[in-house]
Order: C-alpha cells, then sequence, then structure tokens
C-alpha cells in the first residue's frame, strides 16, 4: 500500500529518457515548477474533481506529436492547424468577453482625510 502523501511532504518526478521535446520546453520554462504543476492539478480537480487519472489516460497517447514548440513558447502546428488555432481562438474571446474596463476613480482630498 503506498504512502499517502501530506501538506509539506516531498515528492519526486522523473522525465523519460523518451520525453517529447515539447514536454521538455515546458518544464524547463517554468519559473516555479511545483507551483506550476499544482495550478494543473487545480485545473483538473476543478473540471473532474479528485479521480484517479491513470483510469482515464490512455497509455500510449501522441497528443504532442501534431504541435512542435520552439523556443520563446512559439508554437508551430504541423497537424490539425485549425482545430488548435481554433481553441486558442476560443480562449482568447472568452478572456475579452469576461475582461471588463473600470475606469479609474479619481480620489478627492475628502476622501484622504477620511481614510487618515
Amino acid at each position: 500500500m503506498k504512502k499517502t502523501k501530506q501538506p509539506g511532504d516531498n515528492i519526486s518526478l522523473k522525465t523519460k529518457k523518451t520525453e517529447d521535446p515539447a514536454v521538455m520546453n515546458w518544464l524547463n520554462a517554468q519559473s516555479n515548477l511545483m507551483d506550476s504543476l499544482r495550478y494543473l492539478i487545480e485545473q483538473e480537480i476543478a473540471e473532474h474533481g479528485v479521480r484517479n487519472l491513470q483510469t482515464v489516460v490512455p497509455m500510449e497517447r501522441n497528443v504532442l506529436t501534431s504541435i512542435t514548440i520552439q523556443q520563446g513558447g512559439r508554437l508551430v502546428v504541423s497537424r490539425n492547424a485549425d482545430r488548435v488555432v481554433e481553441g486558442f481562438q476560443e480562449v482568447d474571446e472568452e478572456i475579452s468577453a469576461a475582461v471588463e474596463v473600470v475606469p479609474e476613480e479619481e480620489i478627492e482630498d475628502e476622501d484622504i482625510a477620511a481614510w487618515i
């Protein structure tokens, strides 16, 4: 039986010798790897709840075979270009729709006096 992880415990990760270059580029691009992984975990939990991904992730997958990531985070798509670009455009539109521009308020001397 595997040991249950507790907050503050260390976890170890090891890349495969045959790791996809895009995965290595992503790992190396992170300024705080644990926080980046934590964010992805939080997104997974928010969308699907707590589950063992090994029960739903295919053992052999080729998700990244259609995408090559160059230095600087620039995407070069060799296959499925329309689907990938369309996905980015949808996310871009959702972000634009969700962002509300709030005009900057002027601060009056009376307000400052009230704060002191």
